[in-house]
């Protein structure tokens, strides 16, 4: 490969999205440069009054079969293909009357949007791009001679170098380019058969591919040691992807993280029905509490654990209003994150200029469907995402006594939290607030009395006179495989149970439930989140 800039004597654009095409058409023709179009991209340009010709006029047929054959030419993809410096490869050219094409502008059909906006099978199949793909990959693989421009954010580096070099451009630009051109194929590729395992109901399908585009490059990943990036993905769920951040540093790995877990926390919960309120720390709850409003729900969900609240992640089910932003910024918090906030409330959060505040647009459906993906060495785990809602789940109780009206509504309350902290996990819960909360333990019995143990702290702060888990509820997010762990829960002062069942064991922790009086329903459905 040489450094000599290439010179550009002929560009081949053809654009689905049109933002900045004239101007930029318009730059590339004071350069000289010969402009050859297809479609609409080829009449916006003529319209604009600058000389374009045809793809047609290029490879002597038209436009064919609604736009589906244009480009898939020897003429085309020669022009692209050819190495210049190759004598084969320019005699080929010279007897096939094969002009050269030095520059490639193409973005692809939007498929991606299609499907976003819920479009019909044979909508989204027409928006498969077939002819753009195979030359943004011809024109990649031939950069040492052709430059390919994927996305209108690039116009201005292209034209910069034509200026700097003369109407020419540089390798360096060009492997740029190309890197970035075989990025945007691969993610397109991924996006359609992702889909398409969808629409034939694939679980596994053979292969199974990721793309997503870059959102931005952060300082370091979950350690300063580590590099990272974040992307989003075609799937649109309303999120820390989609959200707009009004305020604050920029957010860090863990920010994400951590704001993502608080999210989709508290997105279980109907903003319709109640207000609602996670505090997270390290990805998991430290708190959630349903309330009239905001600001009650947050300060009932502090009340559980109000040392780890400090400097955590508050996600918000509603609009943050004025009392609720005044709350929250009372203490020192990483991340707000909320589908909206008033004028009034992003006003009281500009005051602490280091906190973020993200609007997301929306809340996440806690019933989508959707995937997740971890790495393991050498691979990686797929699945579908936990979309089970304890709403429609059919609760059976097992005990001689059935829970109470207000057991049953902090029970399934406690279940929803439990879906989204760490296991081993056990949730106590209280006039729909968590008051104890037990993560991540390598034994059930373990979080149960961490859990109790917080509570009992939080107890010490606030002056009372006995825990709030005294008359609580408990959820547990899989099976006790043992009665010690549900023993420990009543401990504590539990009086009603939530969990899926499934063990072996089952009736003997069903007949511990009853010699202690207390009521336990099972869901069938397990929370595990590891």
């Amino acid at each position: 490969m040489s450094d000599t800039p290439r010179r550009v004597t002929r560009a081949l654009l053809s654009v689905s999205d049109k933002t900045g095409l004239i101007e930029f058409a318009k730059a590339l023709a004071g350069h000289g440069i010969e402009l050859v179009s297809t479609g609409g991209t080829a009449k916006a340009i003529a319209a604009a009054g600058l000389k374009v010709s045809d793809v047609s006029d290029l490879t002597g047929f038209p436009e064919m079969m609604d736009g589906r054959v244009k480009t898939l030419h020897p003429k085309v993809h020669g022009g692209l293909l050819a190495i210049r410096a190759n004598a084969e490869h320019a005699k080929a050219m010279k007897d096939h009357g094969i002009a050269p094409i030095d520059l490639l502008v193409v973005n692809l059909y939007p498929f991606e949007a299609t499907v976003d906006k819920g479009a019909a099978y044979d909508d989204c199949i027409e928006n498969i791009d077939i002819g753009g793909p195979a030359m943004i990959r011809a024109a990649a693989k031939n950069h040492d001679d052709v430059a390919v421009v994927v996305e209108a954010q690039d116009y201005q580096a292209v034209l910069d170098e034509l200026a700097a070099n003369k109407g020419a451009t540089t390798l360096a630009l060009r492997k740029r380019l190309a890197a970035k051109a075989y990025a945007r194929t691969a993610a397109y590729d991924a996006a359609i058969s992702n889909w398409f395992a969808l629409q034939l109901k694939t679980d596994a399908p053979d292969y199974r591919a990721f793309g997503g585009r870059l959102v931005q490059s952060l300082r370091y990943g979950e350690n300063p040691h580590q590099h990272a990036a974040f992307y989003r993905t075609p799937d649109q769920r309303f999120g820390v992807a989609t959200a707009r951040q009004v305020q604050g540093k920029e957010l860090s790995y863990n920010n994400i993280n951590d704001t993502d877990a608080a999210y989709e926390c508290v997105a279980e919960f109907d903003a319709k029905r109640t207000a609602a309120v996670a505090i997270i720390k390290h990805a998991n709850p430290c708190g959630v509490a349903e309330g009239s409003d905001l600001v009650s729900a947050y300060r009932k969900a502090l009340t559980c654990d109000s040392t780890s609240a400090f400097g955590g992640i508050v996600a918000l089910n509603r609009t943050l209003d004025a009392d609720a932003a005044r709350a929250i910024t009372e203490i020192f918090t990483e991340v707000i994150i909320a589908p909206d906030a008033t004028d009034e409330a992003i006003a009281i959060v500009a005051a602490k200029k280091n906190l973020r505040l993200l609007l997301a647009g929306g809340l996440p459906d806690p019933r989508a469907l959707g995937l997740t993906a971890k790495t393991v060495a050498g691979g990686l785990l797929v699945q579908s995402r936990d979309n089970a809602v304890v709403d429609d789940m059919t609760l059976k109780v097992v005990t001689k006594r059935a829970p109470s009206e207000a057991e049953l509504r902090d029970l399934r309350f406690a279940f929803r939290v439990a879906k989204h902290v760490k296991s081993n996990t056990i949730i106590y819960a209280k006039d729909l607030a968590t008051v104890g909360i037990g993560a991540g333990q390598m034994s059930r019995v373990d979080s149960a009395r961490i859990a109790a143990r917080k509570a009992e702290d939080a107890a010490r702060e606030l002056k009372l006179a006995v825990p709030m888990t005294k008359g609580s509820v408990v959820a547990s997010d899989a099976f006790f495989p043992f009665a010690d762990g549900m023993l420990a829960c009543i401990e504590a002062g539990a009086t009603a149970v939530i969990q899926p069942g499934g063990s072996v064991r089952d009736d003997e922790v069903i007949k511990a439930a009853d010699e202690h009086g207390i009521a336990m329903v099972l869901t069938g459905t397990r929370h595990f989140r590891h």
